[in-house]
Formats: structure tokens, C-alpha cells, sequence
């Protein structure tokens, strides 16, 4: 139940995302086809988070080290991107114009929104 409560959680994060930026685009026939483009969008994201955010995190430790954590914001824009790239091959119509300000900005509200979103919302350990 977890899982689906943060599904949901992610796909309304990246909902408002492309409310709130210009360059990030979803685009549906319907209201039912855009939800299902947001759904399967944020499990594209969810599995790429995943999987290589780890292994940035210990390739790339250094860098974090030198760089404050500023690094992450970087990593965070890729990988948003990535997820664009990916929900393309899937013809999901969800699209990242740019690395920046679009990407960048994109992965920031995301994870801003979801943090927010997660903390009202109980997930059964309380």
C-alpha cells in the first residue's frame, strides 16, 4: 500500500511540475490519459531513482564532498531528464525541453512537493 500512496504522491508532484514550468509538458487526449501518463511517468522516475541514484552516490562521492551537495542538484536535472527520455520511448507524453532552467527546476519542485506531500501524508509506521 506503501508504494501505491507514493506512486500517487510522485505523480501529483510531477503534476504540479508542469503547472508551475513552461518547458515541461504533458500532453493526453483526456483527463483519464493524462492521470495514466502521470502514473506511468512516475514509475519511470521511481525505478531510474532507484537504480542509478545509488551508484551516482558512490561513484560520484567526491564530488559531492567537494562540491557541499550542490552536485545533487546536477545529478537530480539528469536524471529528470532521463525520465523524459524514457517516458519518449515509451510515448508517454510527458517532455523535458532543456537541462536548464526546465530540468533542473523540475527535479527541484518534484522533490520539494513530494517531501511536502509525504510528510501529511501518514505512511502506516506512525
Amino acid at each position: 500500500m506503501g508504494i501505491l500512496i507514493r506512486l500517487v504522491i510522485t505523480a501529483v508532484s510531477l503534476w504540479i511540475t508542469t503547472l508551475l514550468i513552461d518547458g515541461i509538458r504533458l500532453t493526453g487526449d483526456s483527463t483519464a490519459g493524462k492521470v495514466g501518463t502521470l502514473l506511468g511517468v512516475a514509475v519511470i522516475f521511481g525505478v531510474v531513482n532507484a537504480v542509478l541514484r545509488p551508484i551516482i552516490k558512490t561513484l560520484g562521492c567526491g564530488l559531492y564532498v567537494l562540491t557541499l551537495g550542490l552536485i545533487a542538484l546536477v545529478v537530480n536535472g539528469l536524471l529528470f531528464q532521463l525520465t523524459s527520455w524514457i517516458a519518449g520511448q515509451f510515448d508517454l507524453g510527458f517532455h523535458v525541453d532543456g537541462f536548464w532552467p526546465e530540468a533542473i527546476l523540475g527535479a527541484l519542485i518534484v522533490g520539494v512537493v513530494s517531501w511536502i506531500l509525504n510528510a501529511l501524508v501518514p505512511d502506516g509506521d506512525d
